[in-house]
């Protein structure tokens, strides 16, 4: 399985960016989808979650800002970041749970990708 996270750069605070990360190989289905993001100095932080279902979870620090979605006929999610801060700067991963055609679960991250938000 690949996964692959797409859409960082740079964007001024107050602004928006949409983050993707698609999945391809030997899928099955998708269970849970979560985004993650990491800042210099800082631990990994967990950011946002999509069951399969759809249900949606998010950090305090985003809730209400950030949106994640997912279009399980792509076995892609996203990120739709808005009102960004400096505070966002980070790199932002993105981890699936996979269902195999042999029926195992496996978890899997993506490579990162670096979205700079400047005041």
């Amino acid at each position: 399985v690949q996964l692959q996270a797409f859409g960082g750069g740079l964007v001024q605070a107050g602004g928006s960016r949409r983050l993707s990360c698609a999945a391809s190989g030997n899928i099955v289905g998708i269970k849970t989808m979560d985004w993650y993001r990491q800042a210099p100095g800082k631990q990994r932080e967990l950011v946002a979650t999509i069951l399969s279902g759809g249900t949606t979870n998010y950090a305090d620090s985003v809730k209400g800002r950030f949106t994640t979605s997912r279009d399980n006929a792509k076995n892609t999610m996203y990120l739709q970041m808005s009102s960004l801060k400096p505070e966002d700067t980070a790199v932002y991963f993105c981890r699936i749970d996979v269902v195999t055609s042999s029926g195992r679960q496996f978890q899997y991250w993506g490579q990162g990708t670096q979205v700079t938000v400047s005041s």
